[in-house]
């Protein structure tokens, strides 16, 4: 009895699974057919290609009462698992009369001829259900997924202006029925796992076309999908249907797509990263020698791109007239002063990112130096390119961050020179605001004092030293360098001298007495001036035992 009770629940809830399924997908029929309802005998035939001219209406004949009720609808008939055809199906009402001998059906769309069927009432039928309803129907035209339908029903004989004429589009490949059963429409399903450290995607095919082998490849999803260099082949003899295929970058748009080799087979894309917006916004490059900003999207994007300058607390500021909105061509800011505060903001709806390509340092043309000597900061303006600058003194207040200028001077500097300013009489609260004039894209640079005279009553001017080469600085650092050595050299010689004559003078030690009483008075003697005739007597020298010398007067 368990048995029995398991076979009815399974056999049970088949029935609800299999009624559940047939909902969701398309009618199915064994062979198509043209069939009359209510016994009436009909047969069907092919119509001629040239159909005469319409009759005119006989008195009683009215078109409205004649067709009624005309319905379109698709089915499929299927010869195995992935051996499906879709069929139009066309029913309509028909009411009898004597006039009325059968019904004609034709069908036309772009791609093919009109084709038309008549299907006929017998002589005796006819007569037999004079004034009913009968039905008509026929689903032996073959329509392929998506296609569109022009389908004309009328009487036989052809009456003028009793004609019912309508459009049908048939199911396309989304239909999950048609995905799996129709071979246009069976594109395989694709699983993929992703690899960051090798940067790989592995791919698993499943429910792809039997008997045929499939391809592989990674594309950038635009209008169309422009194709990599990673693509795969998989064999239809392949027990697992798998392939490895490597990728340079991130992008959203970066999609796997899947399809069986036959002619215009239907494709499948998968998009691993489509949610990652953020890797947009990469790829910034810039060219020194035109200062040209530029950007590409790798994707296809509606977005706004901008300068700005970066501020404290990740604030950047957008550089007026540096907005352009973008689609898919490339961004271009031509004159960019590639300075570390200048960055590149993007817009898409609500959300912003910003990137600094010059953050590196690597790029930088110029600098404001601020150095301390002798008590007060001394500021340098280095560049690297020929460049125009604007120099202006502001002061800050404690209420407000803002640097209000109050002087402003242009300074024009050559490539790889310095130049010096001269900020008489600077205060503690002065800063210096400098900009490149000669771009036309470029940050603002304020940069403060921390020494300076406090004096409150001398008023800051600028002015600036005549400018240098920094060639010039780099050969005086040598040449003082060398002094440097010279002078060490010339110490240690003088050294060795001195301990060489003090060698000497211990040798005369000995003889002291004697030659030095004698070298004191022959000193004496050969150095006594005469003042206004007297004799000065000079201071005496350092003997032992010497006799002091007189002034002698006349």
């Amino acid at each position: 009895m368990v048995l029995w009770a398991a076979l009815l629940m399974a056999y049970f809830c088949w029935g609800l699974n299999g009624a559940a399924a047939g909902s969701t997908g398309l009618e199915r029929i064994g062979k198509c057919h043209r069939r009359c309802s209510q016994d009436l005998r009909c047969k069907s035939k092919p119509d001629y290609m040239f159909r005469p001219p319409c009759k005119d209406l006989p008195v009683g004949l009215n078109t409205s009462s004649t067709l009624h009720n005309v319905s379109l609808s698709t089915v499929m008939r299927c010869e195995g698992r992935q051996e499906c055809s879709l069929h139009l199906r066309i029913r309509t009402v028909l009411q009898l009369s004597e006039s009325v001998h059968g019904v004609s059906i034709c069908t036309m769309s772009p791609v093919m001829m009109e084709r038309c069927q008549t299907i006929s009432f017998t002589k005796a039928s006819r007569e037999r259900m004079n004034g009913l309803k009968v039905e008509v129907e026929d689903d032996c035209t073959v329509v392929s997924p998506s296609q569109q339908v022009q389908v004309t029903v009328e009487t036989v004989p052809r009456y003028c202006d009793s004609a019912w004429t309508g459009a049908y589009q048939a199911p396309d490949c989304s239909s999950e029925d048609l995905r799996r059963h129709v071979p246009e429409c069976i594109t395989g399903r694709l699983s993929y796992t992703v690899n960051p450290e090798k940067k790989e995607l592995s791919v698993n095919v499943s429910e792809m076309l039997e008997g045929h082998n499939y391809q592989l490849r990674l594309c950038h999803k635009g209008f169309i999908c422009f194709g990599t260099v990673a693509s795969a082949l998989i064999k239809k003899e392949q027990p697992v249907k798998s392939a490895t295929l490597p990728y340079s970058h991130l992008s959203p748009c970066l999609c796997i797509e899947g399809w069986s080799t036959v002619m215009d087979a239907p494709r499948v894309q998968v998009c691993p990263f489509k949610e990652r917006v953020e890797e947009l916004w990469t790829g910034i490059t810039f060219d020194p020698f035109e200062e040209n900003l530029i950007w590409e999207p790798a994707c296809p994007v509606t977005a706004v791109v901008s300068l700005c300058q970066k501020r404290e607390e990740s604030v950047c500021v957008d550089l007026p007239g540096s907005s352009q909105n973008i689609s898919r061509e490339k961004i271009i800011f031509s004159k960019v002063d590639p300075h570390p505060e200048l960055c590149v903001k993007f817009t898409a709806g609500s959300r912003s990112w910003t990137r600094c390509p010059f953050a590196d340092r690597r790029l930088r043309a110029w600098e404001v130096v601020v150095a301390t000597g002798e008590g007060r900061d001394k500021v340098n303006i280095l560049s690297q390119v020929t460049a125009t600058f604007s120099v202006g003194l502001c002061a800050k207040s404690a209420a407000s961050h803002e640097c209000q200028v109050n002087e402003t001077r242009s300074l024009h500097l050559e490539k790889h020179n310095a130049v010096d300013l001269n900020l008489g009489g600077e205060s503690c609260t002065m800063c210096v605001q400098v900009k490149r004039l000669d771009a036309k894209f470029a940050a603002t640079i304020t940069e403060c004092l921390e020494q300076c005279n406090e004096s409150p009553h001398v008023r800051p001017s600028i002015a600036h030293h005549t400018t240098r080469d920094l060639t010039w600085v780099v050969a005086a650092s040598v040449c003082l360098s060398g002094i440097i050595v010279l002078a060490l050299v010339l110490h240690a010689l003088l050294t060795v001298h001195q301990k060489r004559k003090q060698k000497g003078n211990r040798v005369c030690s000995s003889r002291k007495q004697i030659d030095c009483a004698l070298n004191c008075v022959v000193s004496g003697l050969k150095t006594q001036p005469i003042l206004h005739g007297k004799v000065l007597k000079p201071d005496p020298p350092q003997c032992e035992n010497n006799e002091k010398a007189n002034l002698i007067s006349n």
